[in-house]
């Protein structure tokens, strides 16, 4: 069954006023977009940030009565009508219609990130198997990238590890699966918390995970701690994660833009020498030892 979308640039009108009108008025969905490719840095849990140049897209019923419909939707919301673009959107499987471009990505030597219709055919591959989902973490964002291809270099072996802020668990569960014998999840967003526990259940490392939702549950004296979220709270952390490694443990810091690495660097100073261990532009992890 087709649809009728109908799509225009939010502006300066308020969101919550164009969902109720347009559901209101029987749209099946409405959708935001971003016009212009710009950064929306990630939210906290239950909080809906716009882009600074917002699209709407709205889904009616193919048999929706344009010549009511148009005329009412551009008086409710103040739109001239070279503004509004109204199309046909024919019906897929949208269920898997999102996954069409998303394939196994090796990061590192070894280490691979799979969907679940897919296969690795390497001899030592070491997979993990998500498909994307609504909690952070794909392997797809450069942070995220980094922090994998640092995983791969480490000797996880029988290591205790922390992911910081796991999202979709990815890191916490790359780390299990190169050999660590338990590694603690910690996220403040319950869907991220959800989306670990079935994704770890899925690469049969679920029993090595220990997944927490109190940063005061973490146990310290860990070998390896990930943070990948961003400048600002690593700088706000700094004191708190050192606390958590061991002597001579080592760390991984990213969600890091280049111009944050000085102020970030100097934050871990007083427990690690940090220094670049490898970059995407413009993101930059940094890796360190605990003194």
């Amino acid at each position: 069954m087709p649809y009728l979308a109908l799509s225009f640039e939010l502006g300066a009108r308020n969101i919550d006023d164009v969902e109720h009108w347009c559901f209101g008025h029987g749209a099946l969905s409405v959708t935001l977009s971003d016009c212009r490719d710009d950064a929306v840095l990630e939210p906290a849990p239950g909080e809906i940030r716009l882009w600074p140049a917002t699209r709407v897209q709205a889904l009616f019923d193919a048999a929706a009565n344009t010549t009511t419909l148009l005329p009412a939707l551009c008086a409710a919301l103040q739109l001239e009508p070279a503004e509004l673009a109204v199309s046909t959107l024919e019906d897929r499987v949208w269920e898997r219609e999102w996954l069409r471009d998303f394939h196994a990505m090796r990061f590192g030597r070894r280490l691979w990130i799979c969907p679940r219709h897919e296969a690795v055919n390497e001899p030592d591959a070491v997979v993990v198997r998500l498909d994307p989902g609504l909690a952070f973490g794909t392997g797809t964002h450069p942070s995220t990238a980094l922090c994998l291809q640092w995983l791969d270099a480490q000797d996880c072996k029988g290591a205790r590890v922390i992911d910081y802020g796991c999202g979709s668990g990815i890191l916490g569960i790359a780390a299990a699966s190169l050999g660590a014998r338990e590694v603690q999840c910690f996220d403040i967003d319950p869907q991220a918390l959800i989306a670990t526990t079935d994704n770890a259940t899925g690469n049969g490392v679920i029993e090595r995970l220990q997944i927490r939702a109190d940063s005061a549950q973490l146990q310290a004296g860990v070998d390896l701690l990930l943070a990948n979220i961003l400048a600002g709270t690593l700088i706000e952390l700094a004191p708190a994660l050192a606390a958590l490694l061991r002597r001579n443990g080592r760390i991984a810091l990213a969600g890091i833009l280049e111009e944050q690495v000085g102020a970030v660097t100097a934050a871990y100073a007083p427990w690690f020498d940090t220094a670049t261990f490898d970059q995407q532009a413009p993101w930059i992890a940094l890796a360190g030892t605990r003194r």
